[in-house]
């Protein structure tokens, strides 16, 4: 049997948020939001430092990104250096610290001055793979803090000394270079080198810098401020508080005179709570307390 009419797929028009249709950050932004992101990079690197370096917190610089290719980046790269391909969500990015950096901090973790052998060996042996694990951790973790979690998880994918072997990305890949250098007292500096392609900072910083917005300091609200300035306050000046047996209460009577025995410092409530004290007077022709301590 063939229907009466043809049936027409239909759907609804789909209505997106303009916030989530405006464009990412142009090639011009990337470099100068790097920058920006970088301090706080350095100072959460500089905090994560600390226990490989025995405890004392290292004076990161992070030097001003370069704006090159990935063949230009790793020109400077030792024979033997850590390097470290990582990512950010999907995007990669890679990491590296030359080798005689990474034996001189194994040499520290097992006790050592921080010496490296005469001759640099082929190959890390492996604890120093083990070390430059500690590395990839620390920075993915810094990264983290740095970017206030925007991006997606950031996570080591692969290592290898060999720049050929690791293969991160092609050589003509637009990157821009952070140098991170570490500062310890009587020690010589060294480096953290990080490429970034333009495609990954580019999802780094899709929803713009993920700086803070600095928020007013805010103390305590204080009385005369707005909009407790205003607000009505009931006090109430206890003059006597007396006990009288029950005999004599049912036997008051319209003349009779009560000795009141008043205080010599009267207490002035707010509540339940005494808030000051004071002495009673005359003030023309109202009778008055005159404050003489506060709670």
């Amino acid at each position: 049997m063939k229907p009466e009419r043809a049936f027409i797929a239909e759907r609804a028009i789909a209505r997106h948020d303009p916030a989530l249709l405006r464009p990412g950050p142009s090639a011009a932004e990337l470099i100068p939001a790097l920058t920006r992101m970088s301090e706080r990079l350095a100072k959460a690197v500089r905090g994560a430092l600390g226990p490989l370096l025995g405890g004392a917190e290292p004076q990161i610089n992070a030097m001003k990104p370069m704006d090159t290719d990935f063949a230009d980046f790793c020109s400077e790269i030792p024979r033997l250096a850590a390097n470290s391909l990582m990512q950010i969500g999907s995007a990669p990015f890679m990491i590296t610290v030359e080798g005689e950096n990474v034996l001189r901090l194994v040499d520290r973790a097992f006790g050592g001055p921080g010496d490296t052998p005469s001759s640099l060996p082929k190959e890390f042996p492996l604890s120093a793979e083990l070390m430059i694990g500690r590395i990839e951790q620390l920075v993915a973790s810094a990264l983290t803090v740095a970017l206030g979690g925007s991006g997606g998880p950031i996570r080591a994918v692969r290592r290898d000394a060999s720049l050929a072997q690791l293969q991160a990305m092609p050589d003509a890949t637009k990157v821009a270079g952070l140098t991170l250098n570490v500062v310890e007292q009587g020690r010589m500096p060294w480096a953290i080198s990080i490429a970034f392609p333009h495609d990954t900072l580019g999802l780094m910083f899709a929803h713009g810098d993920a700086k803070r917005p600095t928020k007013p300091r805010r103390g305590p609200a204080q009385p005369t401020d707005a909009p407790f300035a205003d607000l009505p306050v009931e006090l109430a000046a206890v003059l006597v508080d007396m006990r009288l047996p029950l005999a004599v209460v049912s036997g008051l009577r319209i003349g009779q005179v009560l000795p009141v025995p008043i205080a010599r410092n009267v207490p002035v409530k707010v509540g339940d709570k005494t808030y000051a004290t004071g002495t009673i007077g005359a003030l023309e022709d109202r009778v008055a307390i005159q404050l003489n301590q506060l709670s």
